[in-house]
């Protein structure tokens, strides 16, 4: 048996038009310390989205969701990139922009990468249409 290793992760979530507090989960950020891992995967339903707000920018969320991927695995250009866990804080900090952290969640998993995967299914997938 494998041994189990804590994680936290955030769902993010795009809140098109900030002052109705309407969102759409978009993605998941997992950080498992022990295992040395920052993850993060998205998926974005352009009709559950403009459900919301027809006018939502798609390319800036694709464009922020990439960069929150880049902050995640290091590929953001700068001369000391802060520890797994500093950034971890940065991205689950809250924030009132159209791409918002939800609330840290926990766990324990035996495969980080696995359990990301499970999240995204859970959390992001379209209702009905699941993975």
């Amino acid at each position: 048996m494998s041994a189990l290793l804590p994680y936290q992760y955030v769902t993010l979530r795009c809140v098109p038009r900030v002052e109705r507090e309407e969102f759409v989960n978009v993605g998941i950020v997992l950080f498992c310390q022990e295992a040395e891992v920052l993850i993060s995967g998205h998926e974005i339903h352009p009709e559950r989205l403009t459900a919301l707000d027809p006018d939502v920018d798609l390319d800036a969320l694709s464009a922020s969701l990439e960069r929150i991927r880049a902050v995640c695995s290091g590929d953001v250009a700068r001369d000391e990139m802060p520890k797994q866990g500093a950034r971890f804080g940065w991205i689950a900090a809250p924030r009132s922009t159209v791409l918002q952290p939800g609330p840290r969640h926990g766990g324990l998993t035996t495969d980080p990468v696995a359990e990301l995967t499970r999240l995204l299914g859970l959390l992001v997938a379209p209702v009905g249409g699941g993975r």
